[in-house]
């Protein structure tokens, strides 16, 4: 009888320790697969065209090109760098703030108001998140066109008409995950500040949105790595051309008619992922604990 016990538990630690061992291997192959596309990047943008249509997937023999790449895309007045970071920076900042409060204030006050019409206000955003962008963009720009024409606010070819799209498609996946967050904290508190004579703005901002932080950080990161390097909803509310263009247009301007230069567009791919790679690192682990945060009440 001990023995057939023995035997089962060695045959239990022989099948667990494979599992483990096949969850690894699963795990390095997932993460070089993951890897793979910025490997071809770093690699390719350090050779010349004629190198990287022999062998794009050998390490370049000169590594300095890189260097150089790195000097003539600064100097390249289709890409203009300096002043697409900036404004990618502006419309990233400017996006996320209002992003983060409104959508914070807006399931916060969904969730303490116990009636119908919270709930189905709820279901509405919601909805926005099953609808694709591709189905709503031509109907966007021409509103924005419209509100142009009637307001006299040019809503397009601007930094808030962009800025105000990014907050319509940004809400509903904030606001959902601000919602599960806010349904774990105590009203008790919120109840105590009142007491204490808050008001409902000083109950939000002093007492809520610092509990917010984990959720808060979270959402920064994610809707930040979404607005950075999106490409189609600037080309069509800024456009290619102009002052205004992003990191992500300035990157399109490279891409000629015929002749492509493959290995400044990669050089030009690389130095606008880069900013937007730092930050993921440094807050990733905001993100997994924001992640969780809310999901135990």
């Amino acid at each position: 009888m001990t023995k057939n016990v023995k035997m089962k538990k060695s045959k239990h630690f022989v099948s667990k320790k494979i599992l483990i061992i096949l969850l690894e291997v699963f795990s390095i192959a997932l993460l070089m697969a993951f890897f793979f596309p910025f490997f071809l990047v770093i690699v390719n943008s350090a050779k010349p065209m004629s190198e990287i249509r022999l062998r794009p997937l050998t390490m370049p023999d000169n590594w300095s090109n890189l260097y150089y790449n790195f000097i003539e895309i600064l100097g390249r007045r289709n890409v203009d760098y300096f002043r697409s970071f900036f404004n990618s920076v502006i419309i990233t900042t400017t996006s996320l703030v209002a992003i983060g409060i409104s959508s914070a204030m807006a399931a916060w006050v969904l969730v303490r108001t116990k009636t119908k019409l919270s709930f189905w206000i709820f279901m509405f955003f919601l909805a926005g998140m099953v609808i694709p962008f591709q189905v709503v963009m031509l109907p966007l720009t021409r509103l924005l066109q419209t509100l142009r024409n009637q307001t006299g606010i040019p809503f397009k070819d601007t930094f808030h008409g962009v800025v105000l799209a990014y907050v319509g498609f940004g809400a509903p996946l904030s606001i959902f995950l601000f919602h599960g967050f806010i349904k774990s904290i105590p009203v008790d508190i919120e109840e105590a500040a009142i007491i204490d004579g808050c008001s409902k703005a000083q109950v939000f901002f002093k007492v809520v949105l610092p509990i917010l932080k984990p959720i808060f950080v979270t959402l920064l990161v994610l809707n930040g790595m979404w607005i950075w390097n999106d490409y189609l909803l600037p080309v069509l509310v800024i456009g290619l051309g102009g002052d205004m263009k992003t990191l992500p247009l300035s990157v399109a301007n490279l891409a000629g008619n015929y002749e492509k230069e493959w290995g400044l567009i990669l050089t030009a791919v690389l130095m606008a992922a880069l900013p937007i790679l730092i930050m993921f690192f440094f807050a990733q682990k905001h993100i997994i604990r924001g992640m969780t945060s809310g999901a135990i009440k």
